[in-house]
């Protein structure tokens, strides 16, 4: 059976109501992936909606030590979210959050290489006074 794809203002309501659930059964605050978990969402459309969400004020996202949790503000606000918002631009957002990642991964695959060349030129000198070091010892 094809369901259409859920809206913004529906999927908000279901991540809104999945706080709420996770709250009851664990008596403690979500985290987004709990969110997710509970939802079957990928991490990427589950921070999309949170991130509308905590736009408008109806969740707020505390940073803490063991992770960041998200907190029930105004749940009203979901109102404000126009109906039948959907694909066009949440696929934007989540294009834009991939590429945004893409470029990290980039990031970091250039510093990891940049070490490893370091490290290679680093142990090449090390070989080198080494063999200095033998050298001079060998010649006395």
């Amino acid at each position: 059976m094809n369901r259409p794809e859920p809206d913004l203002y529906t999927e908000a309501h279901l991540l809104v109501a999945a706080l709420r659930l996770h709250e009851h059964r664990t008596a403690q605050p979500a985290t987004l992936e709990d969110l997710c978990r509970l939802l079957d969402f990928s991490a990427e459309r589950g921070g999309i909606v949170l991130r509308r969400l905590a736009e408008l004020g109806a969740v707020e996202v505390v940073q803490g030590s063991f992770g960041d949790r998200v907190f029930l503000r105004d749940h009203l606000r979901i109102e404000e979210i126009p109906r039948g918002e959907t694909g066009k631009r949440l696929e934007e957002e989540l294009r834009r959050f991939r590429e945004h990642q893409r470029q990290i991964e980039r990031k970091v695959e250039a510093i990891q290489a940049e070490q490893a060349g370091k490290k290679k030129s680093l142990f090449a000198e090390m070989e080198k006074k080494l063999r200095e070091e033998l050298e001079k010892k060998g010649r006395t």
